[in-house]
Order: structure tokens, then C-alpha cells, then sequence
């Protein structure tokens, strides 16, 4: 009587495949982490832009910008503005803008604020000008907040690990 020749894996072949899925993990995780703080960074760029376009038409409506602060719960807080005069005397209960980047408060990375200008040791009353902030939510280690202002200056912050981050990966 013959025996069938057993088939199947030997220990030798699953080590080696396991080894490549290993090696294919270690070089893909870091490129899938890297682009999806790309795509929150694209995404807190457009909130920005909106939130832009939102302040300029307030600015329209009433003559000044609107500062406001959004807190980690994502409630925000309307700033009274500087000096007291700029907005004629108009000052906002609640913020009518979007405060967050994303299509909801818990699916946002960024959270977003709007504060008056500033040049060097120069600060620019509210109705002048304002620079929008997207702040973000989670960690980013190699950019910190998003900025831009409506005279169209756009720079970012370094992150908490304290490294300088290049203009381009903060608008490219």
C-alpha cells in the first residue's frame, strides 16, 4: 500500500511569509500615518478658508471681524473686541461660524479660532484685520497650528516636539 505524499506548509515557508508581511508592515504604517495627517492638515486648510470667507462676510454686515476662542469641547466663545470702539460698539453673544474642521465636531482634527491681527511687537485692531487659527485636536509631530489672516499671511506654528516645521508642509 502507498501513502499519499502529505501537502501543505512547511514551518520554514510560513516563518518567511511572515517575515515579508512584517517588513511590508514596517515601511507601509509609517507612509498610512503620514498621509492621513496630510489629508487632516488639506481638510483644516479648508476650514480655514471658510472660516475666512465667513469673517469677511460679518465684516460686511458689521463693519469688524469677529474674534473668538473654540475650547477643547469644541464650544466657542465670542471675544469682546480690541479697542472696545472698533465694532462700533456691535459685539457678539455666540459665534455664528463653524468651529471645526471636518462635517462634525467629533470627526474634526482641528479645532478652529479667529484673533486680531499681529505684526511684530504690532497688534491691528479686530476691524482691520484678523487671523484665523486651526489648532489641532490630536498630535501632529511635525506641524502645530494653521494660520492665516485676512491680509492673506499664512505661516503655522511649530508642533510640541519643538521642531521647526518648512512652509511647504504647512501649505503646499
Amino acid at each position: 500500500m502507498k501513502y499519499k505524499q502529505m501537502r501543505g506548509f512547511t514551518l520554514m515557508e510560513l516563518m518567511i511569509v511572515v517575515a515579508i508581511v512584517g517588513i511590508l508592515a514596517a515601511v507601509a504604517y509609517p507612509a498610512y500615518t503620514s498621509s492621513i495627517l496630510k489629508g487632516k492638515r488639506a481638510q483644516a486648510r479648508t476650514a480655514l478658508a471658510e472660516l475666512l470667507q465667513q469673517q469677511e462676510r460679518y465684516l460686511t454686515q458689521r463693519n469688524c471681524y469677529l474674534g473668538f476662542t473654540t475650547a477643547s469641547t469644541g464650544v466657542a466663545t465670542a471675544a469682546a473686541p480690541v479697542p472696545a470702539t472698533a465694532c462700533g460698539g456691535v459685539t457678539a453673544s455666540s459665534v455664528p461660524f463653524k468651529t471645526y474642521s471636518g462635517d462634525s465636531l467629533a470627526n474634526g482634527a482641528y479645532l478652529l479660532s479667529a484673533e486680531n491681527c499681529t505684526s511684530g511687537t504690532a497688534t491691528f485692531s479686530i476691524a482691520e484685520c484678523v487671523r484665523v487659527v486651526a489648532q489641532p485636536k490630536g498630535s501632529d509631530s511635525a506641524v502645530g497650528s494653521l494660520r492665516v489672516t485676512s491680509t492673506g499671511v499664512k505661516d503655522c506654528t511649530a508642533p510640541p516636539s519643538g521642531v521647526t516645521p518648512t512652509f511647504s508642509l504647512c501649505w503646499p
